[in-house]
């Protein structure tokens, strides 16, 4: 082989060689950079490993330290809980009543010392104790007076009570005079809570109360008792006084005769005004009045209170007014008898304090949506006034205006707080307005119910004809009313102050009805009616006065007289009798052709049953102008039998009578009544026990009504003339029941 092939072969041989060796180094770069990076991926994995293992480190020792902060937070809780364990067991164990906690299965869980002491030293509770052991002990111990019931009935009737949806508390009598009250009450897990209370002395206490209670409700009978009695016992000779006293004045007597009468008279009433005041406080102060509401019509009942003040203010020289909101019924639902006494006392006293001038009484109100009326009642005067200082305590008791002004002036100071208390009982309000010389102004405010008109004058049907009329007064208040009143009936109305300027007017242009007053200063109504007669004036006369005596001279060109303060009904009847004269002459002719003919029935039949015999005078001598066949009984027992023989049309009964009191009797009357078919027999109570309960037990025993002691000859006028019985003529001559009564 030549050396040229050699030199080839080594150089292809040397180019084999350089060509692995750089096939090598890059298999060996590339292992390199594998080996690179799986070192660079170790590495990190190293890291992150590290990295982990030291997060691990810290949470370890975070969760360390978390553990070791619970474990204290939870032995403070213990220590906490235990203390609030050991406070509270010890407040448990410190109050004298026990407290226990049964399992569901009725065993004692727990129980506080008193609770396990209830039955002494021996017989000590522990845990584990059932419900029934404790009841077994309680009957050991002794069980008070459990009347007809066993223990044994005793012991179901306790774990009966357990069973029920809630355990009612109950109490336990043990013989040794120990009071113990069980109350308990189901847990939500059905565990039961149990007091044991020991009520000895709350039990001991309600006795003692009870014991007081029924003695001052003894006491308070014998108070009630003791005035009924008092009450009873001074109005029977009182009636007597009275009755005949008011007797003695209607007889004839010379002046010092009838001042001596009059004086026996008004004394007695004033006397009788004072008890009442004292009854009506007392039970005002024991809270026992009661209102008793009915219809009634309160104008006439204003007018009645007018008409019973009427001689003291005419005596006086006072004026008493009346303005009655006209577009205000006039019946309401109310008791009567209270709002009158409250009349009373407030115009009585403005009568009283007052000794020139007016009394004023102003009723007006509105309408409420439940149909009641919001009624304002002010009683204004012109009398001596009320100082500041005093108007806050006018409405106390024993009360009244002490100075030199009014030290005449008697009364016992009750009046005012009567009337307020009244009001108030009402719903109502009373308040006083009053200047010192210029007058007072005494209102209250009360909430009525109306009632239905019962008479058509109400609700009239036939229009008022007159046109003109003219009005004669010297008191301007009076003349303005008065226009109002005509004007609502849609007459013209001219007025005048004097009896001069009246006939100058009445001269000059006709009218159709003229109203004059009585007494006026430079005139009198009957002289002013005569001097319009002699003037050829034929206008229709009426007079309106404060003296029903002066009915007397109706005859005298007179057309009518009314009594002040003028009813609205009444002023409507006189306006329509003038309106309607043809229709009105026939009634008249009939009722005075039908006089002769009702005094030929037979006489009312009255029987009148009263023990007294002072009374029995009293009641016969104001009955001896009345057409009655009058007889007495003296007690129940007899009433009774000359109920059966004489058949009396009325029956005056006493209430309290030996052998049968009038009560007993009447309720007699009624069951024979009743069992035989008969009608009814009025029956009027005359009674001096005017005490709480009195009405009820009237009414009670089949009454129909009842008058008190003293009585009052109108007031038994009209319970005559109302049951006068159709058969039987009238009780009354004619001629007096047409006048004045």
């Amino acid at each position: 082989m030549s050396i040229a092939e050699k030199l080839a072969r080594e150089r292809r041989a040397r180019l084999a060689a350089e060509r692995l060796l750089e096939q090598k180094q890059r298999e060996l770069f590339a292992a390199n950079s594998q080996l690179s990076h799986h070192a660079r991926k170790l590495s990190d994995q190293i890291v992150e490993q590290r990295h982990g293992l030291e997060e691990a480190r810290h949470e370890a020792e975070s969760l360390k330290g978390q553990n070791s902060r619970y474990q204290y937070d939870l032995e403070r809780a213990n220590v906490e809980a235990e203390i609030a364990q050991r406070r509270l067991w010890e407040a448990i164990e410190t109050i004298e009543d026990g407290f226990a906690v049964f399992d569901a299965d009725l065993r004692l869980v727990t129980a506080n010392r008193a609770y396990r002491g209830l039955f002494g030293a021996h017989r000590d509770f522990g845990v584990g104790s059932d419900y029934d052991s404790i009841l077994a002990a309680f009957g050991e111990a002794g069980l008070g007076d459990m009347g007809e019931e066993t223990v044994q009935d005793w012991y179901h009737e306790m774990i009966a009570r357990l069973g029920r949806d809630e355990i009612e508390p109950t109490i336990v009598s043990l013989s040794d005079g120990r009071h113990i009250k069980l109350i308990d009450r189901r847990g939500e897990a059905g565990d039961l809570v149990s007091m044991a209370l020991d009520i000895t002395d709350a039990v001991a206490r309600e006795a003692e109360l009870e014991e007081a209670r029924v003695r001052a409700e003894a006491a308070n009978r014998a108070k009630s008792a003791f005035l009924a009695n008092m009450s009873h016992e001074i109005r029977t000779p009182m009636n007597g006084v009275v009755g005949m006293a008011e007797l003695l004045c209607d007889s004839e007597l010379n002046e010092e005769q009838r001042l001596f009468a009059e004086t026996i008279k008004s004394s007695g009433e004033a006397l009788l005004a004072i008890i009442n005041d004292v009854l009506d406080y007392s039970k005002i102060e024991a809270e026992k009045l009661k209102l008793y509401p009915e219809p009634f019509d309160l104008e006439r009942c204003l007018h009645e209170v007018m008409l019973l003040l009427q001689p003291a203010a005419r005596d006086k020289g006072i004026k008493l007014l009346v303005d009655f909101d006209l577009f205000l019924p006039t019946r309401y639902v109310g008791d009567k008898g209270r709002i009158r006494q409250i009349l009373t006392n407030l115009i009585g006293n403005a009568v009283k304090f007052t000794a020139a001038g007016h009394v004023l009484t102003r009723i007006v109100g509105i309408d409420c949506p439940d149909g009641r009326f919001d009624l304002h009642i002010t009683v204004e005067d012109t009398g001596i006034g009320i100082p500041a200082d005093f108007i806050d305590h006018v409405f106390g008791e024993f009360n009244q205006v002490e100075d030199q002004s009014n030290r005449k002036f008697e009364g016992t100071g009750l009046g005012l707080a009567i009337s307020r208390q009244l009001v108030e009982l009402m719903g109502g309000t009373i308040w006083v307005d009053s200047e010192p010389g210029q007058g007072s102004c005494f209102g209250f405010r009360i909430t009525l119910a109306a009632a239905e008109p019962r008479d058509p004058i109400d609700r009239p049907e036939r229009p008022i004809l007159l046109k003109r009329a003219l009005i004669v007064d010297d008191v301007q208040l009076n003349r303005v009313i008065l226009e109002r009143q005509l004007e609502t009936y849609g007459l013209e109305v001219t007025m005048c102050n004097t009896a001069a300027e009246a006939l100058r007017t009445a001269s000059a242009q006709p009218f159709d009805v003229i109203l004059t007053d009585h007494e006026m200063p430079d005139m009198t109504g009957p002289a002013l009616a005569a001097a319009l007669r002699s003037a050829g004036i034929d206008a229709p006369i009426v007079l309106l006065s404060s003296d029903p005596a002066a009915a007397d001279g109706a005859s005298a060109g007179l057309a009518a007289v009314l009594c002040k303060p003028i009813l609205r009904r009444d002023l409507f009847r006189a306006l329509e009798d003038l309106s309607y004269p043809s229709a009105d002459e026939p009634a008249r002719a009939g009722l005075d052709a039908s006089a002769p003919a009702d005094a030929g029935g037979r006489q009312m039949r009255v029987l009148a049953a009263e023990d007294n015999r002072t009374n029995q005078l009293v009641f016969r001598k104001m009955v001896a102008d009345f057409d009655i066949d009058l007889t007495f009984a003296c007690n129940g027992r007899e009433a009774v039998e000359k109920w059966r023989s004489f058949k009396p049309d009325l029956i005056f009964m006493d209430i309290s009578m030996p052998e049968m009191d009038g009560r007993e009797a009447a309720r007699k009357i009624r069951a024979i009544e009743a069992e035989q078919g008969l009608p009814k027999v009025p029956i009027v109570a005359l009674t001096a026990h005017v005490m709480e309960g009195d009405r009820e037990a009237v009414s009670a025993a089949g009454i129909d009504e009842y008058l008190t002691k003293p009585l009052k000859k109108v007031a038994i006028s009209s319970k005559i003339d109302a049951y006068c019985p159709s058969s039987a003529r009238p009780a009354q001559d004619w001629a007096a029941r047409l006048g004045p009564a």
